[in-house]
């Protein structure tokens, strides 16, 4: 059965969930997406988070990333064990196991094994499709046409600027940023900022890399909305990829609902290759 970890806990879970194998292919849940979620607080994230653990070590991570929708990870080893994944189908099916409330659910499960079988047959349904895209970063990543600087206090409002900008509207502040930086994940994340030709602050990106040789995440990237059009968020990809490179990274992934042909589009200009679609689950009420 799952718990719910105390916030002493998190960096442990974190570095444990960093050494597990990612296939870059299916987007799976990434320490990048813990590293992302502690911007409320280490509270808020350790309340969000249902572990499972066999034999003391951890088996399976989920990320409640809103109250109906949990992203789901499992330990490579257990990924194939009916015994476990038949016990973690019956904590998800079960509303009062703490893992997921009782009604219409969805559930991002994307590795291989029984587990989707398994709840397909107990009446969840598919749900939309995501699309993966991935860089290999075995060679040198071309230069972007477009300065990029590291996120330092002296450019943390550029960054601020073009988040709001970006995914407005938006509730992404200073002190957010203060908190998400003080995660253990941001130990192996670096936030850059793209400017243009007139010194205006046009894009941003955050990259987070997972194990050494391992495949690192964007999340998020973003283009101001008036500046949109002119190659900048081709510009910023290439700029994260090249990043993850230097951190020691394998490859640089980054998801996307498949309906949103203009980010699938920006990734593929800037050398990532377009996965099949993975698709969610869902319970319906």
């Amino acid at each position: 059965m799952s718990v719910t970890p105390c916030v002493e806990s998190l960096a442990a879970i974190i570095e444990e969930m960093r050494a597990w194998a990612h296939d870059p292919d299916l987007a799976t849940l990434h320490v990048g997406d813990l590293g992302w979620n502690h911007q409320l607080g280490a509270p808020a994230l350790a309340a969000a988070l249902r572990v499972w653990r066999v034999d003391d070590r951890l088996a399976a991570v989920g990320l409640l990333d809103e109250p109906d929708l949990l992203r789901l990870t499992v330990a490579p080893g257990l990924r194939h064990d009916e015994d476990f994944v038949r016990h973690l189908a019956a904590d998800l099916a079960a509303a009062d196991r703490g893992v997921l409330p009782p009604g219409d659910v969805a559930l991002e499960a994307r590795f291989e094994g029984p587990l989707h079988d398994l709840l397909l047959a107990d009446g969840w349904e598919h749900d939309e499709p995501w699309t993966p895209l991935v860089r290999n970063l075995s060679q040198e990543v071309p230069s972007p046409r477009l300065r990029t600087e590291d996120v330092d206090p002296g450019r943390l409002e550029d960054r601020l600027a073009v988040h709001r900008s970006a995914f407005a509207p938006s509730t992404f502040t200073e002190e957010r940023w203060r908190a998400l930086t003080q995660g253990p994940a941001y130990a192996r994340a670096r936030s850059l900022v793209g400017y243009d030709d007139q010194g205006d602050a046009v894009a941003m990106v955050t990259v987070w890399a997972g194990r050494s040789g391992g495949p690192g995440e964007l999340e998020p990237m973003g283009v101001r909305r008036d500046h949109r059009g002119r190659g900048h968020g081709r510009a910023i990809c290439l700029a994260a990829a090249a990043a993850l490179q230097e951190m020691g990274a394998s490859h640089a992934f980054v998801s996307t609902p498949s309906s949103n042909l203009g980010a699938v589009a920006t990734y593929r200009a800037a050398g990532y290759d377009e996965k099949p679609p993975v698709r969610d689950l869902r319970r319906p009420a």
